[in-house]
């Protein structure tokens, strides 16, 4: 199941940003994540604290966003972000954020439930990050190793997966909503239509 889906990650972040193609992978992406925890049995939802997992979420944007104005200067980097950034332009708005949240919280049922729940914290962290390789994308993996440690003490801390869950969506819809602007379109990329003008 994690080798499908890691497969699936890296065909979606491949296939060219706002076509039919993209949508299709990313949805299937978060499909077998899903599949993957149900087949394994029950998920605990742990404490029911949405408050901390919410303001862990937009401290964590807050971070980034530091971390983006050094990556912005180094040009591997910025390259690799701004290769992520290409897929939040182009194409509808919400059929961006709705894939993108929807496979974000489809990856803690998976990641930090059912594999959690299998091989605890260290291996189901490793196994995040080794998925995210096949995206082939630098920062795409300093990411997934540095939020996977996160939500997995977050997974320990409240006993089940509402408090990493509600705080990938928020960390990723922040994501979603400020860091193309810190990174604006490579040289010879063009603006989708639905963001010309700036908005």
């Amino acid at each position: 199941m994690t080798t499908a889906g890691s497969g699936l990650l890296g065909a979606s972040l491949a296939s060219r940003p706002g076509s039919r193609r993209f949508h299709v992978l990313t949805a299937s992406v978060a499909a077998t994540w899903l599949a993957g925890a149900q087949a394994a049995g029950p998920v605990r939802r742990g404490r029911r604290d949405i408050g901390r997992p919410v303001a862990v979420g937009a401290g964590a944007f807050g971070v980034f966003c530091g971390c983006a104005l050094v990556a912005r200067r180094i040009a591997p980097l910025r390259r690799a972000i701004a290769g992520v950034l290409d897929h939040a332009r182009h194409g509808p708005a919400a059929a961006v954020a709705a894939t993108t949240l929807l496979t974000g919280a489809a990856e803690e049922v998976f990641f930090r439930g059912a594999l959690y729940d299998a091989a605890g914290a260290r291996v189901s962290t490793a196994v995040y990050v080794l998925s995210t390789t096949a995206t082939r994308n630098p920062a795409l993996v300093l990411a997934s190793a540095v939020m996977g440690t996160l939500f997995a003490w977050e997974r320990g801390r409240s006993g089940g997966v509402q408090a990493p869950l509600l705080t990938h969506v928020v960390w990723s819809a922040l994501m979603l909503a400020f860091m193309p602007r810190l990174f604006p379109p490579e040289p010879g990329a063009h603006a989708p239509a639905w963001d010309a003008g700036g908005a």
